[in-house]
């Protein structure tokens, strides 16, 4: 046979046969064990040892099955599947059941000896008479940040660096007329762009010069001597306040506490089932919860039965095969399932618009269709509905193309009316077919973000000026919760809720679905 009468698969599968398939085979093992090595560095860096070893057993099985005979084949082809499965799913839902478990939040972002260097950073205030100093940063022979300072009243001048205060001769440094630290020899001033981005290095550098005092700069040219309010005890695990002697122990929620009073920031850490705990019993947060719950049910069962209902009642309009214009009208009518839906909504966002909207313009009344709570949802559920439509449009004509029409003829036959005909032939026999996709159409409105973030943003504002809007469903007010800039991140919450909407479109989709098991009786 030659190599033209050979289809392309079986081409391909000729050409990576021999050395050029080994070639290929050892390159990508090369580039996953290289992966591999680098990922089990980091482990070790960590001290994750339990991950090192299960990432190194898992790279020599990987190696292995692709390296031994042919009678592991069947491995080969199912190994690249279980690694996608568990890296885009498994992992995945495995981490946010995690940090369901946790008080990560704002306030709670960093780690336990993260969050003890930030207090001690931070309770820092100027003592009386305390001593301030013009401030230039420099950079040593090995290229470590210093500061360079000149005190103001004696000017005398110093090093500082992290472990403590130098002085330095008055030869050592030149002043500008301005009073500024021109040139220090030895080290090399930082100007200019490279001085922009230090910001963020000079906020946590201080030089110690005491059992609780330290120089902290103020700015890119300033720095005060400050005094701890806070000192920490490593053995007891415990800050004391230097004022009052107040001892603050770790609670076992992230945060150093005492009384009522804890410290900022705090860790991140284990607390149960708090987080669910919160939503059942916390009032702030149980009902704005119940709240959204109630109008996701509301807007994801509305927008599927009155999707349904309309598709069904088009379908069976345009189901008459000697019809003019058929085709144009099928066309016309799949027009919005074919355009994508973000960009649909965000024309409808701008034709309700209040003020320049098309749809008010048209109207011979204004209507707050986006900023009225009342209207907002009825505008989220009309644009809902008009991009479902076509959906289930289209499954219902083909369901009703479906059905018998022996069966349709014998119920006119025996006399039943077009509307029993309807309700006892044709309806049950097209759920039989569309009852299932119905099911999966609510699972995905009960998760519609898009429809709601990019219509409302959850707008607009309720009474209880809370962080969920008047049409926040259960997904964009999780996305608040966890994402929002300005209104503090709680991801344990929103992980706790994300849980919560899987327990939910589950359960009501394994009901709906063994509801549904009586309609396969009429098959």
């Amino acid at each position: 046979m030659s190599s033209r009468t050979l289809s392309l698969p079986t081409r391909a599968v000729t050409v990576f046969s021999g050395a050029v398939g080994l070639t290929v085979k050892i390159l990508l093992l090369s580039i996953v064990n290289a992966v591999a090595i680098w990922a089990c560095a980091v482990l070790v860096l960590d001290g994750k040892w339990f991950f090192v070893g299960a990432a190194g057993a898992a790279t020599l099985a990987v190696d292995a099955i692709y390296l031994l005979p042919r009678r592991l084949i069947p491995l080969k082809f199912l190994v690249p599947g279980t690694v996608f499965l568990l890296a885009f799913q498994v992992i995945p839902i495995a981490y946010n059941v995690n940090v369901a478990f946790t008080n990560w939040a704002t306030g709670h972002i960093l780690t336990k000896s993260e969050a003890i260097r930030a207090i001690e950073e931070q309770t820092l205030e100027p003592p009386f008479n305390g001593k301030s100093y013009v401030m230039a940063p420099a950079s040593d022979a090995d290229g470590s940040l210093v500061l360079v300072l000149v005190e103001e009243g004696s000017r005398r001048a110093f090093l500082g660096t992290r472990t403590g205060l130098q002085p330095l001769a008055h030869d050592q440094i030149r002043l500008a007329p301005s009073g500024a630290i021109a040139q220090v020899s030895g080290y090399r001033l930082i100007k200019g762009r490279d001085l922009a981005s230090l910001d963020r290095e000079l906020s946590s550098f201080t030089v110690p010069t005491g059992p609780s005092t330290a120089i902290r700069p103020e700015g890119l040219g300033t720095a005060l001597e400050l005094r701890k309010t806070l000192r920490y005890d490593p053995k007891r695990d415990v800050f004391i306040r230097l004022a009052d002697g107040r001892i603050f122990r770790d609670n076992g929620r992230g945060s150093f506490a005492s009384g009522n009073e804890e410290l900022e920031p705090g860790w991140r850490a284990d607390v149960g089932l708090d987080n669910f705990r919160r939503l059942a019993r916390d009032p702030l947060i149980q009902k704005p919860f119940l709240r959204v719950l109630a109008w996701t049910f509301m807007f994801a069962t509305l927008t599927v039965l009155l999707s349904f209902a309309l598709g069904l009642l088009v379908a069976i309009a345009l189901n008459r095969p000697g019809m003019r214009f058929l085709r144009v009208y099928r066309s016309l009518l799949v027009l919005p399932y074919a355009v994508p839906a973000f960009l649909s909504i965000l024309v409808w966002r701008g034709l309700l618009n209040d003020e320049f909207g098309l749809v008010n313009r048209l109207l011979p009344f204004s209507l707050p269709w986006l900023f009225d709570p009342t209207w907002a949802k009825a505008s989220v559920i009309l644009v809902s509905v008009w991009l479902t439509v076509p959906y289930f449009f289209l499954v219902s004509l083909g369901a009703l193309q479906s059905i018998p029409g022996e069966l349709v003829e014998a119920a006119r036959v025996d006399g039943g009316s077009p509307w029993q005909i309807f309700r006892r032939v044709t309806l049950p026999l097209l759920l039989v077919a569309v009852a299932p996709l119905m099911i999966a159409s609510f699972a995905f409105n009960f998760n519609n973000f898009n429809n709601i973030y990019l219509l409302t943003g959850g707008g607009p504002t309720t009474d209880d000026q809370t962080i969920a809007g008047a049409t926040d469903i259960l997904i964009s007010y999780t996305w608040k919760l966890a994402f929002q800039a300005g209104k503090g991140q709680d991801y344990g919450l929103a992980s706790a809720i994300s849980i919560v909407i899987f327990f939910v479109v589950a359960t009501i989709s394994a009901l709906s679905f063994w509801r549904s098991r009586s309609l396969e009786e009429l098959r």
